[in-house]
This record gives C-alpha cells, structure tokens and sequence, in this order.
C-alpha cells in the first residue's frame, strides 16, 4: 500500500482509540519514525500531511536534515552525550533523555546556543535490561533535579513497552507512565503535557491509557530490514 493509504489507515484507528477512551483525538500526535526510511520516502510522508517524523540516531537524522527541510524531527533513540552537539537547535524534542550527563550536557550546549531544548525524559517502566531509560523510583528526584537546568525544558514522559504478541499485556506500562507523569506534576519548572508511548505494535492500546506523541515506523512504511 501507499505511505498516504497506510497513514489514512492509522489516522482512523487514532480517531477510533481516542474516542473509545473517551478523549479528543487532536490530543494525539503521529511521528513518522524514518529510521531506514530513504529521503523521498520521509518527503511523502509529509506529502500526505504528517510533518512529525522521528530518528533513532543522529547520523541518520544529519543526513536527512538538508534533504527533507519540511519536516519536524523528534530525537527517539539512545542520544550519545557526544553527539547533543549535532542536534541542539536541529529537532522539535527529545524523547530520551535518560542520564543525568546527558541532561548537563544537552543543558551546556543549549545555553551555549542561547536557546532552550524541549526534552522528555524516558523511563524503563518495565524494567527490562536491554532498554534504556530511568527507573520508576529514580524518575522524581532526577525531573527534579533537572527542572533547575535552564538549558532544558521537561515536557513529559516516554517510554518503550516491550514488544509482545497481544497489546494488552502492556496496558499496565503504559498506564503507570501515565500516573507517573501525574504524580510529578507538583515539581516546579517542569510540565508533563506529552507522553510518548506506543508503537506499531501497541499504540491503539498507549492511546486509549493516554498517549499524546505515538511512534509508528512500519505500519507507515512496511518493513525496512
């Protein structure tokens, strides 16, 4: 199928899944996830009306820049501390900060750059040991901490559920994000408006538990390996 038909597919099942849950789909946002997406394939994507296209890594997301000026770009993946140079001023948020150097380091270049970077910070709900991100008890004292860096902004949360066969057995992950992110509202300096939360494989489930950015790569794309 087309990128447009696969998009008109999953704008649907937004619509569905918010209306089901009782909440306004236009609090639901779509990042196109490009990663082994060629550039005219990320440009059609924006042809068909989706500006929010997301990279896991930097390299990637360098090379895309020039070549696809239209888009909005969402830093998803593991971001190097060595790398925040490359992406200071270049990308709409980051979904994964997840360390407290990456935090300072993301913080001096963007006071260096005179400007503020919008961040997330992720967290391992499940716990699982090949994905990164904080830990649920870790998550206040580090959004606290963090809020008195001028440099960032903390705009919510995102997490990675893990992949399984039926979505509802990650209903439980993203639903403790969700009251996470409720229970750090009280921190000064800090919102928690967006969760980032659900992919291909489970984002009808992450939306009707709250969801406002989902990632969806292959049902936009196909299988890109």
């Amino acid at each position: 199928m087309r990128i447009a038909d696969n998009l008109s597919i999953i704008k649907q099942q937004i619509l569905d899944s918010a209306l089901k849950s009782g909440r306004n789909p236009l609090e639901v946002s779509l990042i196109a996830v490009t990663k082994n997406v060629s550039a005219a394939r990320a440009n059609e994507c924006i042809a068909a009306g989706i500006f929010d296209l997301g990279e896991n890594r930097v390299q990637e997301l360098q090379n895309k820049l020039p070549e696809v000026p239209a888009a909005r770009w969402h830093l998803i993946g593991h971001l190097q501390t060595n790398k925040v140079k490359y992406i200071i001023g270049r990308v709409a948020l980051v979904h994964s900060l997840d360390r407290w150097t990456l935090a300072e380091e993301i913080d001096k270049k963007s006071q260096a750059a005179g400007i503020v970077t919008p961040v997330l910070v992720q967290v391992n709900v499940a716990g699982e040991e090949t994905k990164f991100g904080l830990e649920l008890q870790e998550a206040r004292d580090f959004v606290a901490e963090a809020a008195g860096l001028s440099g960032i902004a903390i705009q919510g949360l995102m997490t990675i559920a893990p992949f399984v066969t039926n979505p509802e057995e990650v209903r439980p992950v993203f639903r403790q994000l969700k009251g996470l992110a409720h229970d750090l509202q009280d921190i000064s300096g800090v919102r928690m408006d967006q969760l980032s939360m659900g992919m291909t494989n489970d984002y009808k489930v992450a939306i009707e538990e709250g969801a406002t950015l989902i990632r969806i790569g292959t049902a936009i794309f196909g299988s890109r390996y």
